[in-house]
């Protein structure tokens, strides 16, 4: 027994270690999406979101796109109300409208081009390179946000973040993609500052 316990315990650190090397190995590889900025303006009686996105893109994720597998990234919004309770230390959070702007970035060898189309209206752009078309995909312009919600703007937080639709992948890539982490790309929520 008392063999057997010095042995355990540097097993255990080894593992400890060679874990911690992993997560520290993956986190930095790993590229990300970022809202670089997002802002609310007033427009009239209305709100509209302009934003800014960075799509940094894994050299996997830029593989598959040149191969002409179509990606999927979605945006999503959230306008939630803030109800202060103990001040700034507690508060009451009620989500009163959510949405998501879904976006199929695919590559067309054909014609040599990036072809971005908006799966919800269906609306196709065209671009002859994959930084043009990552760029007008990061850009949110004049979005107008459902005015039955904006009546009164006091408490009212507007989220905006970003990620890929790893389940719209084709069946045979889902698996892998959804193990790997050179697929998790994704950003945090970010809140919109009123102007």
């Amino acid at each position: 027994m008392a063999f057997t316990m010095p042995a355990f315990a540097t097993a255990k650190l080894n593992l400890i270690l060679l874990s911690l090397l992993l997560l520290i190995s993956t986190s930095s590889v790993a590229a990300k999406f970022s809202v670089d900025s997002a802002v609310i303006t007033k427009i009239g009686n209305g709100y509209s979101l302009e934003a800014d996105i960075n799509y940094s893109l894994t050299p996997r994720v830029k593989e598959a796109i040149a191969n002409g597998v179509p990606i999927v990234f979605v945006q999503e919004l959230e306008i939630i109300q803030a109800l202060p309770l103990l001040g700034q230390f507690w508060q009451w959070q009620n989500t009163l409208w959510s949405t998501s702007l879904r976006y199929e970035l695919r590559y067309h060898a054909l014609t040599n081009q990036y072809v971005v189309n908006d799966l919800d209206t269906d609306h196709h752009r065209s671009f002859i390179s994959l930084e043009a078309a990552l760029d007008a995909l990061g850009t949110i312009e004049a979005f107008t946000l459902p005015p039955e919600h904006m009546t009164d703007t006091d408490n009212l937080h507007i989220y905006l973040r970003t990620s890929l639709d790893l389940l719209e992948l084709p069946t045979p890539m889902r698996p892998g993609a959804l193990l790997s982490s050179k697929w998790q790309l994704g950003s945090p929520w970010t809140e919109a500052t009123w102007q």
